[in-house]
C-alpha cells in the first residue's frame, strides 16, 4: 500500500512539474507577444490619429499684393503627411476684393473635370481651356459644362497676410 501511495504521489509530481513548465513557456510566449505586439498596434494606428487634426490655415500672402477689382493669383507650397509619406504641393488661388476689407478666395481648379482657370482681364472672366467652362468674377458659373461654382475659401486676415481654411 506504501508503494501504491508513493507511486501515485510520484505520478502527481510529475503531473504538477509538466504542467508548470507548459504555464511557463505559454507565459512566456504571452509576454513575448504582448512585447510585440502593442507597439507594432501602436505604429499602424499612429498615422490614423495624426490625421484628425482641426483646423489648418494657410498662408496665403499679404494683402497688399491683392489689386482691388481685379482677381489676383496666388501660388503656396504646402506639405501633407498622410501616414508616413509627407508630399509636397503647390496650390493656387485667386483672391478678390472690391473694397480692399472684404475678400473672396476661389479655387483655380475647373469643378467639370478639374482642369486650371485662368483669369481673362478684358473680358473679366475665368475660363477653363479643357470644354469651354466659363466663370464669372466671383466665380460662378457663366457658360459651359461646369455644374457648379468655383470653389471658395473661408478666409482671415492677420497682421496684413491673407489666411484661408485648408484641410
Amino acid at each position: 500500500m506504501e508503494v501504491a501511495i508513493k507511486w501515485i504521489m510520484s505520478e502527481a509530481s510529475e503531473f504538477k512539474r509538466g504542467d508548470f513548465l507548459k504555464a511557463t513557456i505559454f507565459g512566456v510566449c504571452g509576454l513575448v507577444t504582448v512585447g510585440l505586439g502593442i507597439p507594432a498596434i501602436a505604429y499602424v494606428i499612429s498615422p490614423t490619429r495624426q490625421a484628425t487634426q482641426t483646423e489648418v490655415w494657410i498662408r496665403v500672402g499679404a494683402v497688399s499684393k491683392v489689386e482691388v477689382g481685379t482677381p489676383t493669383l496666388f501660388k503656396v507650397k504646402i506639405q501633407r503627411t498622410t501616414g508616413w509619406i509627407v508630399n509636397e504641393e503647390e496650390l493656387s488661388f485667386y483672391v478678390l476684393t472690391e473694397n480692399g476689407r472684404d475678400y473672396i478666395v476661389l479655387s483655380n481648379i475647373c469643378t467639370h473635370l478639374g482642369c486650371r482657370v485662368r483669369w481673362i482681364a478684358d473680358q473679366e472672366q475665368f475660363f477653363c481651356p479643357c470644354h469651354n467652362g466659363v466663370f464669372d468674377k466671383v466665380g460662378n458659373v457663366v457658360s459651359g459644362p461646369p455644374p457648379k461654382p468655383l470653389n471658395r475659401f473661408v478666409v482671415k486676415i492677420e497682421d496684413n497676410e491673407l489666411y484661408i481654411l485648408g484641410s
